[in-house]
């Protein structure tokens, strides 16, 4: 994923352009904190839930044929969580008191989300790209070791002759 640092940045931005904010959170869509700035919120537990409603507002969007998830925006008595879709990997999760102006909200929400998408996809690629340039280890052969031969067991045949029945053997021949 993209650095916590760069993604950092940009949710300190995004609070200063919408003071109303009261935290903004980007995780992956596993659930796991990218980067936060959540003063008095545990970050894990919003970003675990924010993967919980992700999954249901998936499926939603699915269900009713609305297409690919955007955004989900959830109003309480005391304000707004809003999630936005940051790029394939990746969600920003806003919280932020009654009074803001949720027209503001999501546009920079969307704007942030996008940006942060980009950061999370370019570190991704550039992860990708690194794994499939350095060279392979393979584990050094064991020297190999001679096939093991075990003795055949002798074949026996049965056979009429005129002076009686005969064993044949692969090895040896008797009459009797």
């Amino acid at each position: 994923m993209a650095s916590a640092p760069e993604i950092l940045d940009e949710l300190k931005r995004l609070r200063a352009r919408v003071p109303q904010l009261t935290g903004a959170l980007a995780a992956g869509v596993d659930g796991l904190v990218l980067a936060h700035d959540t003063p008095g919120v545990e970050p894990e537990v919003v970003a675990a839930l924010t993967a919980a409603a992700l999954g249901v507002a998936v499926r939603m969007a699915d269900t009713t044929g609305q297409g690919d998830f955007r955004e989900l925006l959830v109003r309480g008595r005391y304000g707004y969580v809003s999630t936005y879709s940051a790029g394939e990997n990746a969600v920003l999760t806003l919280l932020a008191q009654d009074r803001v102006n949720v027209g503001r909200l999501h546009l920079e929400g969307r704007r942030a989300g996008a940006r942060i998408g980009e950061l999370v996809d370019a570190r991704e690629a550039k992860a990708r790209a690194a794994a499939a340039a350095a060279p392979v280890k393979t584990p050094p052969k064991a020297p190999a070791k001679a096939p093991v031969r075990t003795p055949a067991k002798p074949t026996t045949v049965r056979t009429r002759s005129a002076r009686g029945p005969a064993t044949t053997n692969a090895r040896t021949t008797t009459e009797s």
